[in-house]
């Protein structure tokens, strides 16, 4: 049997080859579907001849040497801390909340158990501390899809976990204004409170300002809804909310705004405190959403275990189940439970609306959505 003739590689030549053959990950272009308007977005800048389709993003994608990896897709984010979190401001997520169970032992969400074992960051929704605070690093945290700032006081020099705006960095200044204007920050302005020069002088990436001082227009998160509570709103990654109004009570002279109105990423119009925190930006990690998992193994590192559809089930286990081969009947589609499932079964209460909603978000009650 004839053997193919092996000629002599020098030994330069032979580390070219073998660091070409262990390339991994690769990163591929995805189209932006949903774009935010951030300008720190990661734009796609091709380095050949010029495509199509300038606007995109870059996602790291793997060799097809494992199923595993064959659809595994992540966004970059080679600006992560790669080791562990401060371990003072992390505790143990134990019990039978990693089962989906309450205080009781009860099921109250289904799908979840196991996972990898994982440490809870406590963050600081508040942020009521004054004065300046360095970014030492950007952290990846398992509990949430946005990144976390691990940030130092100047003065005090004490840490603390905040969510992470897109475009922070290491070494980046970042202040709360909750507690009221700093004394040198007036003086700076001439001891006159201009909204104008206040705005340009606060409004800055990452800073945490009251409602009242935040300029219109302006993208926000970790918005909250009460004056001296943390933030409710605009947690997730890539979600922000827009200031669209503020409404103003007392005499030409004297106005002082009463509730500042906005606009959420579901369409929802409402109002929150005038007092309430936000942080200007929008939060980090925007393309979280087109990740993909590869392998029904992640979800289960992630906590998730899997969904069984009512229409495999036995009549016993699911309203759908049952009968000779995949039946559906002339029924409507209704929960384990037996509550309709697809829309038509309004639980909220006519005579009792929330009286912050403004606008509600629009719902299809679901029907398919229609692109008029």
């Amino acid at each position: 049997m004839l053997q193919p003739r092996i000629r002599p590689i020098c030994t330069q030549c032979r580390f070219l080859l073998s660091s070409v053959r262990r390339t991994y990950a690769t990163t591929a272009e995805q189209p932006v579907r949903s774009a935010t308007a951030t300008q720190d977005a990661v734009a796609y800048t091709p380095t050949s001849a010029p495509m199509r389709k300038q606007s995109g993003f870059e996602m790291k994608t793997y060799k097809p040497r494992t199923p595993g990896v064959r659809h595994l897709r992540r966004p970059i984010n080679d600006h992560l801390w790669k080791g562990k979190p401060y371990a003072k401001l992390t505790f143990a997520k134990i019990g039978h909340g990693k089962g989906g169970r309450n205080n009781s032992g009860r099921v109250v969400m289904r799908h979840r158990g196991g996972g990898h074992r994982r440490r809870i960051r406590t963050v600081d929704y508040v942020r009521s501390a004054p004065g300046k605070h360095i970014v030492e690093r950007i952290e990846y945290d398992p509990n949430r899809s946005a990144h976390l700032a691990l940030l130092e006081s100047v003065k005090t020099k004490e840490k603390s976990y905040i969510i992470a705006a897109e475009g922070m960095r290491a070494g980046d200044t970042v202040e709360s204004f909750l507690s009221g204007v700093p004394r040198d920050l007036l003086v700076s302005m001439g001891g006159v409170m201009d909204p104008g020069v206040l705005a340009a002088k606060t409004a800055f990436r990452g800073n945490c300002l009251p409602m009242h001082m935040v300029p219109l227009g302006t993208q926000i998160y970790n918005v909250g809804s009460t004056a001296g509570k943390g933030a409710v709103f605009c947690r997730s990654a890539g979600t922000y909310a827009t200031v669209i109004g503020k409404e103003e009570t007392g005499s030409e002279a004297k106005k002082k705004v009463k509730v500042v109105i906005v606009r959420l990423q579901s369409g929802e119009v409402r109002k929150v405190d005038k007092d309430a925190c936000a942080t200007i930006g929008v939060s980090s990690n925007p393309h979280w959403q087109f990740r993909q998992l590869g392998k029904a193994g992640r979800s289960r590192w992630l906590n998730i275990r899997p969904t069984v559809r009512g229409l495999a089930m036995n009549a016993a286990d699911h309203p759908h189940g049952g009968g000779r081969g995949k039946s559906k009947g002339n029924v409507h589609p209704v929960s384990i439970w037996g509550t309709p499932a697809k829309g038509g079964y309004k639980t909220r209460k006519k005579r009792n609306p929330n009286k912050y909603v403004v606008k509600e978000r629009p719902r299809n009650q679901g029907k398919r959505k229609r692109d008029n």
